[in-house]
């Protein structure tokens, strides 16, 4: 390609890779880390969690199924896990210019390039994943040439992510008997098609919308971006969520949340879990799965109350994978049981969720 543009990406400890550009011709700032599934990317550059960062895949070979038509269902788009892409830039190794699949609309970069995203490849992102890994997450710019580069790193964990990504108003999804509130910190929007498609009603709320006062069976916490810290609002309304005693789930930052609620600390991992492929063990079973994740934050059990105990354990670094309460129908994991992109080895928890409800309402009767 004679008409490529160069394009770098820049870490704040001054470290440069130098590759092309395959997206939006502009700059941007963000939180730099990496992801290593092998396919998924459009749900990945859709999940809201990965809003304020930049993206780096460590699979090399990147766009060759292009991405996928802007179908709907239940009025979300099909193939998505929101509305638009939520990650600051994406790094690649190899760009496949050219896609095959049979539902393929368009190319990676097209679909990067509306969306005022750019893109980089070419870069050995190895050798950065390694820098990440040894050093921890970093800020980082990627400057397209003929763009200015930003005048300072852009920390998105000072502000409030969730806000920036919920949902502003409430909204109805379904007509299902159970009515279950999805508290909206960034959710993917399979986590609506697997409520759906067992029946209930799904009732979207913004982050910090005091949901109690709803007629509701169960509530749903969502994943979403950022420090869980900054969601004081929601970590205000589970606790009184908690006090009436309904069923919860919750997801990724839905789990965080739940468990700063229950009393729990939350610290920030070194590079986070980003994956298809996390092992987690049941916590007095032999029962091991695997996950899908995309987290920054973790838990500390140790702080937990006396009510409560953990979950899920993650089988690589032993760091928390889940919740639950000893008694009350309450409990949450760190992975995503929702999948999209894969494994679906956890989806069963959607069945427990749902079963918790049904028993609950039983046991009012």
């Amino acid at each position: 390609m004679s008409d490529k543009k160069s394009a770098r990406l820049i870490l704040e400890d001054g470290t440069t890779f130098t590759g092309y550009s395959f997206g939006a011709e502009t700059a941007t700032t963000g939180e730099v880390v990496f992801n290593t599934a092998m396919t998924g990317y459009p749900e990945s550059l859709t999940d809201p969690s990965y809003s304020g960062q930049i993206l780096v895949s460590t699979y090399p070979l990147v766009g060759n199924y292009g991405v996928p038509q802007k179908e709907s269902e239940y009025g979300l788009l099909k193939f998505f896990e929101s509305d638009r892409i939520h990650v600051k830039g994406l790094v690649i190794s190899d760009y496949s210019f050219e896609y095959s699949h049979w539902n393929a609309g368009e190319s990676l970069g097209e679909w990067l390039r509306e969306n005022g995203v750019p893109g980089i490849w070419g870069i050995d992102t190895r050798q950065l994943t390694k820098i990440i890994r040894e050093r921890g997450v970093m800020l980082g710019k990627i400057v397209v040439e003929g763009s200015a580069e930003p005048a300072a790193f852009d920390d998105p964990n000072l502000r409030n992510l969730a806000a920036e990504v919920s949902t502003p108003q409430v909204e109805t999804y379904g007509d299902g008997p159970m009515k279950i509130v999805l508290v909206d910190c960034g959710c993917k929007y399979n986590i609506i098609r697997c409520l759906l498609s067992r029946g209930a009603t799904v009732i979207r709320v913004p982050w910090d919308y005091d949901f109690t006062a709803l007629d509701y069976d169960g509530v749903m916490l969502s994943n979403g971006p950022g420090d869980p810290q900054q969601c004081t609002a929601t970590i205000s309304n589970i606790k009184k969520a908690m006090a009436l005693g309904k069923p919860i789930f919750g997801i990724c930052l839905g789990n965080q949340l739940l468990s700063i609620a229950a009393g729990a600390t939350t610290f920030k991992l070194k590079y986070g879990h980003r994956s298809h492929n996390q092992p987690a063990l049941m916590v007095g079973t032999n029962k091991a799965v695997i996950t899908s994740q995309n987290h920054g934050f973790a838990v500390n059990t140790d702080t937990l109350g006396p009510d409560w105990e953990p979950y899920f354990v993650n089988l690589n670094d032993g760091t928390s994978e889940g919740i639950r309460h000893k008694r009350l129908p309450f409990f949450s994991v760190q992975f995503h049981p929702e999948a999209s992109g894969g494994p679906v080895d956890t989806e069963f928890l959607f069945d427990d969720f749902i079963r918790n409800i049904r028993d609950h309402a039983g046991s009012k009767r």
